[in-house]
């Protein structure tokens, strides 16, 4: 099985030697870790990826190889989840009952309202109109029906929460990604400004013959050796709607890692906020304050975001309105901060252009970028690079 694993790994595009498959199993020889799949796992990891855009392909590759491995295999039996028998009974709202279903009214309305609620519910409720819980047709929980309210946990299915609270696991971008085409990479390199920086190490065969014939003897020359010097900030919006287009996205970062050797890249959800992250397995625990990016890269940066701009308005325009957490600052505030210490800054959207009038918090952000916002197509690139190019800081 180990063998096989490193073949995949090998096949995936994962540099797997025989050192590291031997330090892995002198590792596992000296008994380093517990004898548990998740242990392994982490060990394999740490052995075998070197760079954090494998993450992602490592993680397909040790499902395939050991599906069916990471089982509860001597452990104790446990119940169904609770959860699991409840969505038996989910419940399915006429259009009548739904007409008769009323909102509270403005966010504020609905916020203080499930303050007071936390504060005072003490069990769990389903089928209900007040409380926070399931089936029901109560502003706050999910697997029910209200035509404005607050989904906390479960799946959406009428798309009309004005706040979503949840977990979310993300996947990094694959930046090893192959492109299925290079116009990507040619739309791209629109956003050029070549100079000669750091060490003399290029020969200037020019300069070389030159010195050679005025001097008489060999005078080697050398040179710095000749790249694009554009500094660029990429902001990726990952998971919720930004699923459908996890290939078209990592074939943009693929393309743009490959064309910006200056290129920092750090990830959001749906809408900038006080922090952002590398790395989509640490979100929570290594965040970078946003304020810190806007103190150390310089105004000459060019700055692109890419997501679809699809949430809910007051996820941008109010305070608390972030579908994961308290955000004290509304989201406009900080893209405010960004446009103006940032003169150079686009969005690119990969929903298509024709359907960005029918989002109000598309609208709202294409204002916030002065208008700013194209499509991820190869025309929408284009003119986004075409307008990088025109702004200077």
């Amino acid at each position: 099985m180990l063998l096989n694993f490193i073949e995949e790994l090998r096949a995936a595009g994962i540099p797997a030697s025989l050192k590291e498959h031997l330090v892995l199993l002198e590792a596992l020889d000296r008994e380093v870790i517990e004898r548990t799949p998740e242990a392994f796992y982490y060990l394999s990891r740490a052995t075998f990826v070197k760079d954090e855009g494998l993450l992602d392909r490592f993680d397909q590759v040790f499902q395939k190889v050991f599906k069916g491995v990471l089982t509860d295999y001597g452990q104790q039996p446990v119940d169904i989840p609770e959860e699991w028998l409840r969505k038996m009974a989910e419940r399915y709202f006429s259009e009548e009952e739904m007409e008769q279903i009323k909102a509270l009214g403005s966010w504020d309305e609905i916020m203080e309202t499930l303050k007071k609620r936390l504060e005072e519910q003490e069990k769990r409720h389903s089928g209900g109109n007040k409380w926070i819980g399931t089936n029901g047709t109560s502003p706050f929980g999910h697997s029910g029906y209200n035509p404005e309210g607050i989904r906390i946990g479960g799946e959406g299915r009428h798309g009309r929460a004005i706040k979503v609270w949840e977990k979310r696991e993300f996947a990094n971008l694959d930046n090893t990604r192959e492109l299925g085409t290079r116009n990507i990479k040619v739309a791209l390199r629109r956003l050029r400004r070549f100079a000669r920086e750091g060490a003399a190490e290029e020969l200037d065969l020019d300069e070389t013959i030159r010195g050679t014939a005025k001097q008489g003897w060999l005078d080697v020359v050398m040179r710095p050796e000749r790249h694009n010097a554009v500094k660029v900030l990429l902001f990726l919006d990952v998971g919720g709607s930004m699923d459908p287009y996890i290939e078209l996205m990592e074939e943009l970062f693929s393309a743009a890692s490959a064309e910006f050797k200056n290129m920092e890249f750090f990830y959001f959800h749906n809408c900038l906020y006080e922090g952002v992250w590398k790395d989509n397995r640490r979100r929570w625990s290594q965040r970078t304050p946003t304020w810190d990016l806007l103190h150390k890269f310089g105004h000459d940066y060019k700055v692109i975001f890419v997501g679809d701009a699809s949430m809910s308005p007051y996820e941008v325009s109010h305070p608390g309105g972030s579908v994961e957490h308290m955000n004290e600052e509304a989201g406009a505030v900080w893209l405010q901060r960004v446009a103006q210490t940032y003169p150079a800054t686009v969005w690119l959207n990969p929903t298509p252009e024709i359907q960005w009038g029918y989002s109000s918090s598309t609208r709202m952000i294409r204002d916030l970028m002065g208008g700013a916002m194209f499509p991820l197509t190869l025309d929408g690139l284009d003119a986004a690079m075409r307008e990088l190019t025109r702004k200077k800081a």
